[in-house]
């Protein structure tokens, strides 16, 4: 029988996560690599995920996410318990990052990861993941999980028309993501621009 304190420190083991990395984490890459989460809770899910990719850059201090894939929870810090001590991490929730993008960040550096929604099947997701961790992959994130096949979602299109999307709303929201600057984009005479 565990006593109280045994009771309150104990935790149920969790798998090892399903990453795959590049194997030169100097290379400048669109995608470090490929994250494939067991689920969409976060709290479950990013522990485990940092702990396996501190190394890369040192500890992780803070995780970017898009909102769209993960349940409601949304929490702001998780907890975690690894190699470079317990401490506790930063989560920042944008809807306007890209589907199937997540961003660790550490002192040395980032990770960039395209995150594979749970629910997609084996042999799309290691594809998926493979492609994000090739030192040569110029595909962004939404284009990686475009390619996937994900059978336990709804069509996209119920009314048996194509469904639209907004490429270049996509790209652009992509670019500013990876470091791109809408600052950069030509004026028309006579506009102000914000700053």
């Amino acid at each position: 029988m565990l006593t109280s304190t045994e009771r309150h420190t104990a935790t149920s083991p969790t798998p090892p996560p399903r990453l795959l990395l590049q194997p030169r984490p100097d290379a400048r890459t669109l995608l470090d690599g490929g994250w494939w989460p067991r689920s969409a809770d976060p709290a479950a899910e990013l522990p485990g995920l940092i702990v396996a990719i501190d190394g890369r850059q040192g500890p992780i201090t803070q995780i970017m996410l898009g909102t769209a894939g993960w349940d409601a929870s949304r929490p702001r810090r998780v907890r975690v318990d690894g190699l470079a001590g317990s401490r506790t991490v930063r989560l920042g929730w944008f809807e306007t990052m890209p589907a199937g993008l997540l961003i660790a960040t550490a002192r040395a550096g980032r990770t960039d990861l395209l995150t594979v929604p749970p629910d997609t099947g084996e042999t799309a997701a290691r594809a998926a993941m493979q492609q994000a961790a090739r030192v040569d992959n110029r595909t962004p994130a939404p284009a990686l999980l475009a390619m996937t096949v994900i059978p336990d979602r709804p069509p996209a299109s119920t009314a048996g028309s194509p469904a639209r999307t907004a490429p270049d709303t996509t790209q652009l929201g992509t670019w500013e993501w990876e470091g791109g600057h809408e600052s950069a984009r030509p004026q028309a005479a006579g506009t102000s621009r914000a700053i």
